[in-house]
């Protein structure tokens, strides 16, 4: 009660505005949780000074196991397969997380996979992934996560110089030269089976062009260029009145790249692309499509996405435990329904904006002001609509070549 009185004062949309039991009499039904986040260590060998989990007033982390229990990932693997059978799931994907997911101990690591796909219906793929900042990933640690199947993305910030600036130790010392022997590591034959690919943060400082570059030689199968998490208390650290930084440094980025031959994959240019030519996107950056993604925190606590801990304390909490409460529990709260709500969870001014299908209202997490909650335009707005907006122009101007008579 008393954490819900507290998300109703801090986001009045959705947990005081939006009815659960209303949306089930018309017929919505919630979409079954696909993805679930581990996060087996909580607490992190690197001291980046943009991270939204450490740096932000939510500091929810200090209070929690630094080591996830095992009694705790038993009970999420069992429940994710109670979750699959009853959803007839074709697949589900679990992603390996912390802070720094490998300071939790490959043997433990190896205990975990084999019971989350010993506990899956026969039916249901089971699909493991881990986020890292790389600093660990050596040969041994790599040889034996693609013994164990695990596909790893690691989080690399451009060029060294960019990176080392962020992304340090707690002594203070870059980590870029570690990282880039991780890389190294991934891209080998007999390694880019779990080469899953690199996820950079977009910093308008930094040179774009330089940046892709930077990170196409460690040729990676995809690139996820993410907007830092930000709101309208809390605002983009190089957003000014009139200005679209992000969107010009992204576009700069999409330039170089569009029509490249066999370029690397940019998963948000690739999602706008498909967006705009009527298919779906990927990620919740853009598109309408309803999140199923839960996260289990290393005490069992089950909560959305890390992203809203940007917005306020608490933001992310369901007040659930996966030790104790179906995963269906938490399709019901107020977040996670918002989440998933598509057009209906998006203000008069997103519903009334030519781009609304590709944009979808941006990042939930960005849409949140203090009070009134998450019914509101991004605060990424006038960068997402000119990003878009080039991209269109480019598509389109594409389409009428092609379309366009031969000359004789």
């Amino acid at each position: 009660m008393a954490l819900r009185q507290a998300q109703q004062a801090a986001a009045a949309w959705p947990y005081a505005e939006l009815d659960p039991q209303r949306l089930h009499a018309a017929g919505w039904r919630p979409t079954p949780v696909r993805d679930l986040i581990l996060k087996i260590h909580q607490r992190c060998n690197l001291a980046c000074d943009y991270c939204y989990v450490y740096e932000s007033s939510d500091q929810s982390w200090r209070d929690r196991p630094a080591v996830m229990p095992d009694h705790v990932w038993q009970a999420a693997a069992d429940n994710l397969a109670r979750h699959a059978e009853t959803h007839h799931l074709s697949h589900v994907r679990v992603i390996l997380h912390g802070g720094e997911p490998l300071l939790c101990g490959l043997d433990r690591i190896e205990r975990l996979v084999g019971r989350l796909r010993a506990r899956m219906p026969p039916a249901t793929r089971t699909l493991v992934g881990m986020q890292t900042n790389g600093v660990l990933l050596t040969r041994p640690v790599v040889t034996r996560l693609r013994e164990l199947d695990i596909a790893v993305g690691v989080s690399v910030d451009g060029t060294e110089a960019d990176h080392d600036r962020h992304r340090r130790t707690h002594a203070g010392r870059g980590s870029h030269a570690a990282v880039a022997r991780a890389l190294d590591l991934l891209r080998e034959p007999a390694n880019r089976s779990v080469y899953a690919g690199i996820l950079t943060t977009v910093s308008p400082d930094t040179d774009p062009v330089g940046t892709f570059e930077a990170l196409s030689a460690f040729t990676p199968p995809t690139i996820d260029f993410l907007l830092p998490h930000a709101n309208t208390s809390a605002p983009p650290p190089h957003a000014r009145p009139g200005t679209t930084p992000y969107a010009d440094w992204l576009i700069a980025v999409f330039d170089h790249w569009y029509g490249r031959r066999e370029p690397v994959r940019i998963r948000l240019f690739d999602d706008i692309l498909a967006l705009l030519l009527g298919g779906a996107g990927s990620s919740e950056q853009v598109g309408l499509s309803p999140a199923g993604m839960l996260v289990v925190e290393s005490d069992g606590a089950l909560e959305q996405v890390d992203a809203l801990k940007s917005a306020y304390p608490g933001a992310a909490a369901t007040g659930l435990d996966v030790r104790h409460d179906e995963l269906d529990a938490a399709l019901a709260d107020p977040g996670v329904i918002a989440r998933q709500l598509g057009l209906r969870a998006l203000s008069a001014t997103c519903l009334s904006c030519p781009v609304v299908p590709v944009c979808g209202g941006g990042h939930y997490a960005h849409r949140y002001r203090p009070g009134t909650g998450f019914r509101h335009p991004s605060v990424y707005c006038e960068d997402l609509r000119r990003l878009i907006d080039h991209v269109s122009a480019r598509v389109a101007a594409d389409l009428r070549r092609a379309a366009a008579p031969e000359k004789p």
